[in-house]
């Protein structure tokens, strides 16, 4: 799940259709709100969110440091206007990337993936092809080169999973990323059944599962059992439509 941060309605639901459209499920706040939700918000439902698009704000700046000291996901910053000064600023208060508008959905959860890439502990060495290769700008996901082909959902479970390979994550986490924080009419149960589905396709396609399931503890991707890669933006297709914001 992503958070979007703006003080402009108009922006905020654009960019809310725009990453559903490409299958990533989005809250959006108001400055004011995003503040009162993190200062209540459970540790469970702070760890689902894989990443915060920074929008319009007054004081932008003090913003972004309050929302670095409740998270460590990826914060992307947008601005209208750059310049040398302002772009370090915000880079200073817990940026991880400063983009300027307009700009496609797609090019943003690029970003994300890249920065998750870089702070993952694994990296793929020189001549080694990774065994599984994620995206998240609404790409299948590969193995061993080839696509995966996978529902949009069980795509998304994957995805976060590899993203927190080595580290188990629980149902209500995996459903909060999956289908947002305030989806009351999907039973957090619809979880197990994506997740056995996948399981049995990654076990006939690599012939064993790399999830590791625990009965009231979670779920773990096991990067030990099968190199996993968060593909990046250098071999996104190029997105003809932008988010005009």
């Amino acid at each position: 799940m992503l958070v979007v941060v703006d003080e402009r309605e108009m922006v905020r639901d654009a960019y809310r259709v725009s990453f559903l459209d490409a299958g990533v499920s989005v809250a959006i706040f108001a400055p004011s709100e995003i503040l009162e939700w993190l200062s209540t918000a459970g540790a469970v439902d702070v760890q689902s969110v894989e990443g915060i698009v920074v929008g319009a704000a007054p004081h932008r700046e003090a913003l972004l440091r309050t929302v670095r000291l409740r998270s460590t996901c990826p914060i992307i910053t947008l601005i209208e206007s750059p310049s040398l000064e302002h772009t370090l600023s915000l880079f200073a208060s817990g940026s991880d990337d400063v983009v300027r508008k307009p700009v496609h959905a797609r090019e943003i959860l690029a970003r994300i993936a890249t920065i998750k890439r870089r702070i993952s502990s694994f990296v793929p060495g020189p001549g080694i092809r990774p065994g599984l290769v994620v995206f998240f700008d609404g790409r299948d996901p590969e193995i061993d080169g080839t696509p995966f082909i996978l529902p949009r959902r069980e795509r998304r479970i994957l995805e976060f999973l590899v993203s927190h390979a080595g580290k188990r994550v629980t149902k209500t986490q995996i459903f909060n990323a999956i289908y947002g924080l305030f989806d009351e009419e999907v039973d957090e149960c619809v979880v197990e059944s994506h997740i056995s589905k996948l399981r049995k396709k990654l076990r006939s396609r690599l012939g064993f599962d790399p999830i590791d399931a625990k009965r009231y503890l979670g779920y773990q991707y096991c990067k030990t059992s099968v190199p996993a890669y968060l593909g990046g933006e250098n071999t996104a297709p190029a997105a003809k439509e932008m988010v005009a914001a």
